[in-house]
């Protein structure tokens, strides 16, 4: 997520996809460290760490100090080091941990696909304005207007958040001694969403394709995000860690896909956003809890309006190529 939609919705939300930045081990040679969504607070997506022969890779680096700080000492503890650190798009709550890492670990090869240069230059741009103008409107709040320049120094490090390798196509890798499927989505969640399959334990981290309690619609092409999740779909996998959100089995992601397909559908139509949103919530079921469906349900009031139903120009120029 570019902002976190709490701030933006006015809401007060409090649920994480954990209870605690303490590595929780989903198979053999990997572990989740969860990422958080606290009130007051920007989010940190979820982070996999996958040990190989050679040592870590790190799939999506977090954005806050303690996130990125939990990936360190989970490294230390392992005395491993972290050789390759992949991030699933350029959002700051995926990428900003990428400073830190390569701090500690400056042999670390990162992958990323091309997207994050458009965004430098595009929405990240737009939103250093916005965070320039709320600093100098004066935020009383101490831990707010740190917040807003530990943004802005992420933003402001440009190059140094942008990979050593880009991914162009979907293929397979040998990446610290697994033979892994990499894959890239284009024009999706942003220009360019890279995706990892371990095929040795069935594990598929998806990022931003697949997000809880909705899907996060801010820099989409709402149509490209569909054809992506019908890519996951073909994939063998057991489980499905998503960019935010409890890792799900595969019927859990077909009633995802199912919702997503059903809420572009509906907005397509006439029906009433609150009807809409009443589709979402049936579709995916117990994957949106109680405590989160009102966030649920103010968040797709705002995408119907700012991307599902957004102006035609407004869709296509994130649709470039789909």
């Amino acid at each position: 997520m570019i902002r976190t939609l709490a701030v933006v919705l006015g809401l007060s939300i409090a649920f994480s996809s954990g209870t605690t930045l303490a590595a929780q081990s989903l198979a053999p040679g990997i572990d989740l460290i969860p990422g958080e969504f606290r009130p007051g607070t920007q989010p940190d997506g979820n982070t996999i760490v996958i040990r190989g022969s050679d040592g870590l890779l790190v799939f999506d680096t977090g954005r806050h100090h303690e996130h990125t700080q939990a990936i360190i000492d989970f490294a230390r503890g392992e005395g491993l080091p972290v050789k390759v650190i992949l991030n699933s798009h350029w959002h700051l709550d995926h990428v900003g941990g990428n400073l830190m890492l390569r701090e500690v670990y400056p042999d670390a090869h990162v992958y990323a696909s091309a997207a994050i240069d458009g965004a430098l230059h595009g929405f990240l741009a737009d939103y250093r304005i916005s965070l320039e103008k709320q600093l100098a409107a004066g935020a009383d709040d101490p831990a707010k207007q740190a917040g807003l320049r530990d943004e802005l120094a992420i933003i402001d490090a440009g190059a140094r958040l942008a990979p050593d390798e880009t991914i162009t196509i979907t293929s397979e890798r040998n990446l610290v001694g697994r033979k892994m499927t990499v894959g890239l989505a284009r024009d999706a969640v942003t220009a360019g969403d890279v995706w990892l399959f371990d095929p040795g334990s069935g594990l598929l981290a998806s990022g931003d394709l697949v997000t809880l309690p909705v899907p996060f619609l801010d820099t989409a092409c709402p149509q490209g995000w569909r054809k992506a999740l019908d890519t996951l779909h073909a994939v063998a996998f057991k489980l499905l860690v998503p960019g935010h959100g409890e890792p799900m089995h595969r019927n859990q992601f077909e009633a995802y896909r199912t919702a997503y397909g059903n809420l572009l559908d509906c907005a397509a139509t006439a029906r009433s956003k609150v009807k809409c949103a009443d589709g979402w919530l049936h579709d995916v079921g117990p994957l949106v809890p109680p405590s989160q469906q009102r966030f649920a349900r103010a968040s797709m009031d705002y995408y119907m309006d700012k991307s599902l139903r957004a102006d035609a120009q407004h869709t296509a120029a994130l649709c470039a190529a789909t």
